[in-house]
């Protein structure tokens, strides 16, 4: 493993081979994304891991959230049917969402250090991944946000905090490296 290599190398994978991980795999992945720096070893990263039939509860409360924000239309028509079925079925081709949660402290700064402390997990996971030839997307999507969303899942509203969802599995293809701004255009240096 070449960490330099892997960090410059590893792309979001927008397309998924119709593949299954193996779960011991899954498990390794998160295993080494558990450690990310976590405030105080509070290791508040918790994972819904939705794959084979367990995706279709999730895809179907993405569907109806998609629907109350109105970002799917709602009702019977031919278009309506046709557009949720698309995304459906879009959902369902992907491998493997792994939902990461966290219970909100009521402290302003904590759920600041906790929040960060999960996106080193999160970067650490996809770093992980890509070791293994597997690919993942970090999307953040406003039914993260939607109460009835979170409720139909099974989390709590008022005591979780979604931070992101994974979509997981080896790349149909591996998009292009679209380069980086020289570190120079946001470096200030203080002397």
């Amino acid at each position: 493993m070449d960490i330099l290599r892997t960090i410059k190398e590893r792309r979001s994978t927008l397309a998924f081979k119709n593949e299954e991980i193996d779960i011991a795999t899954l498990k390794e992945i998160f295993t080494y994304g558990s450690y990310a720096p976590t405030h105080y070893m509070s290791e508040a990263w918790r994972i819904k891991l939705y794959q084979g039939k367990g995706k279709q509860i999730l895809v179907q409360a993405i569907l109806n959230s998609y629907q109350r924000v109105g970002m799917l239309p709602k009702g019977d028509s031919p278009k309506a049917v046709r557009s949720r079925e698309s995304i459906g079925n879009f959902l369902l081709t992907i491998p493997h969402h792994a939902l990461i949660y966290y219970e909100k402290p009521q402290d302003r700064i904590r759920n600041e250090e906790e929040y960060s402390s999960i996106a080193a997990f999160i970067q650490n996971c996809q770093l992980a991944a890509w070791e293994y030839d597997i690919g993942m997307l970090w999307t953040i999507t406003p039914y993260m946000h939607d109460e009835q969303f979170i409720k139909e899942i099974g989390l709590d509203p008022d005591k979780h905090k979604i931070s992101a969802v994974l979509q997981i599995g080896y790349p149909e293809k591996v998009t292009r490296d679209k380069g980086r701004k020289p570190v120079k255009e946001f470096l200030e240096v203080i002397e």
